[in-house]
């Protein structure tokens, strides 16, 4: 009651004041919020940091631990997670070598801003004719500046590269673009990576690890690297049968479609949207017709709170940072007991974070005196609004990553932990991500899509039962290739991070090829 107890109560508190300074920066279109937002962050992060190294309370807390004497198995955790958080601050080391973890942090640190800076400032461009972008929509066309001669200008930037991988029809194009896009701030960052690699294993050295991976995948539920690779390895031998049916699949349509070339990494994206338009008639331009925002929105929440049990109620009186902003209090169906709050931001504004996400505002905890910290979460949309009397229609794969964010919001606010830092979102590294993942299943049940979709000018008609049918296989369509590309790359950084002095490029060379060739 005096030592784990008021540590866990000061967590439960803070962490929504800390929230309180940091989140503004997400949401507001004021550049001087924004820069204060993030220089409280900064300071916040310093102080937090400072208060890692309490050398004084470690000693107290690990005395604790040494006793044994847990109320329940919850609060055993979080005494663990309390010991293990300061010793791998280095605070079970000597003086010296917690000098010099903090030096190599430091490292680690800087060269990781400097190596995303680098991808974010890079401003390379590639030069085309409008013949050598074949099949790009006019839209997407306009919206690419002109030099002199009349040629257009690529980006670098993923909206760019993704448009043109996807659906320009011109094969050298695709490579020129994916080659150009997989060497940006080539040298540079590369040096950069090399040296982040050798500082992250020095790092795991000083806590006692024998690598880096050891000393990340301890945390894990996989405990070490071997067992990753098993499981990597086991998957992909799995795959390789259908990942080369499939790839057979993507090369004799380019073999029609541009003569003997060579299938390379840059033609899976335009051949696999090809073969899928073939396979399923799923058109995803005529099916945005069918999903209004505030239906598909009103469907979600439907199906949410009948699988959970749960009744959303708007606050109308709420003070909110834009009038765009609704206010949510969240009940238990059966009981009636209040669970937590819930704000939805979800349409486009100037200056506002880029991304959908859930962010945790304040997590729910039990406090000593039996009293329950009700845990409070932010929703961030980048949604369009309806306009001049026409319906904004989301893409479907809008819809999904609402499904996937509502996921992340029926967790923060059904969780019943009793220390705040386990009610949190981000705690269980290994589970995060589970229940978003599992709401997305719904986006391909028949049921489910006639509940949130009606044609936009009559919201009485739903999909079709064959589109539903379509919508279904299509999302397993090219699994394979797709796992087998993200384990390779998962591979490679198992590789990079197990063992020391790794040719990245050489090893990145064997991996790489091996997509395509299955």
């Amino acid at each position: 009651m005096n030592v784990i107890s008021p540590l866990a109560e000061l967590e439960a508190q803070q962490f929504p004041l800390v929230q309180s300074c940091v989140f503004p920066k997400t949401i507001t279109t004021s550049d001087d919020v924004h820069k204060a937002s993030a220089e409280a962050e900064r300071r916040i992060d310093t102080h937090l940091l400072a208060c890692s190294k309490r050398e004084d309370v470690y000693r107290v807390v690990k005395a604790f631990a040494a006793r044994g004497e847990w109320v329940n198995a919850e609060a055993k955790n979080y005494t663990q997670a309390l010991m293990r958080d300061f010793e791998r601050n280095g605070l079970n080391l000597t003086l010296t070598k917690r000098e010099e973890m903090q030096r190599v942090r430091i490292q680690i640190d800087e060269l990781s801003l400097q190596y995303i800076q680098n991808l974010t400032e890079d401003s390379t461009f590639l030069l085309f004719a409008e013949t050598e972008l074949a099949g790009l929509p006019p839209e997407f066309l306009k919206s690419l500046d002109k030099v002199t001669d009349g040629k257009f200008k690529v980006t670098l930037k993923s909206h760019h590269v993704g448009a043109v991988l996807e659906l320009c029809e011109v094969g050298t194009t695709r490579r020129m673009v994916a080659v150009a896009y997989g060497k940006r701030c080539g040298e540079v960052n590369l040096s950069i990576l090399e040296d982040l690699v050798q500082l992250r294993h020095k790092f795991a050295r000083l806590l006692g690890y024998s690598s880096y991976a050891d000393c990340a995948v301890d945390l894990r539920m996989a405990k070490t690297p071997s067992k990753v690779f098993e499981f990597l390895e086991d998957i992909s031998n799995s795959l390789t049968d259908s990942a080369t049916m499939e790839l057979s699949m993507l090369k004799d349509l380019k073999r029609k479609e541009e003569g003997d070339h060579p299938f390379g990494i840059e033609d899976l994206l335009y051949y696999v949207k090809k073969a899928e338009a073939q396979q399923f008639n799923v058109d995803f331009g005529a099916l945005k017709q069918y999903f209004p925002v505030n239906l598909v929105l009103s469907g979600v929440f439907k199906i949410v709170q009948d699988l959970f049990g749960l009744r959303f109620e708007e606050m109308t009186d709420a003070e909110v940072w834009h009038s765009d902003v609704c206010v949510y209090s969240v009940f238990d169906l059966s009981s009636s007991e209040l669970l937590g709050h819930f704000y939805l931001d979800m349409y486009k504004r100037e200056g506002k974070y880029n991304h959908t996400c859930v962010v945790a505002l304040q997590n729910g905890a039990l406090s000593s005196n039996g009293s329950r910290q009700i845990p409070v979460v932010l929703m961030i949309a980048q949604l369009q609004k309806d306009v001049s009397g026409h319906p904004a229609l989301l893409r479907f794969s809008e819809v999904v990553d609402l499904f996937h964010e509502f996921g992340h919001v029926v967790q923060h606010i059904c969780n019943r932990a009793s220390f705040a830092r386990f009610s949190g979102l981000g705690f269980d590294q290994d589970f995060v991500e589970v229940p978003a993942l599992v709401l997305e299943n719904w986006c391909y049940e028949s049921f489910t899509l006639k509940l949130i979709s009606g044609f936009h000018q009559d919201i009485t008609k739903p999909i079709k039962d064959e589109m539903c049918k379509a919508i279904k296989r299509w999302r397993c369509s090219f699994s394979a290739l797709k796992m087998r590309q993200e384990i390779l790359y998962s591979l490679f950084d198992q590789i990079i991070h197990s063992a020391e002095n790794v040719d990245i490029v050489e090893l990145f060379k064997h991996l790489h090829p091996r997509v395509c060739q299955c």
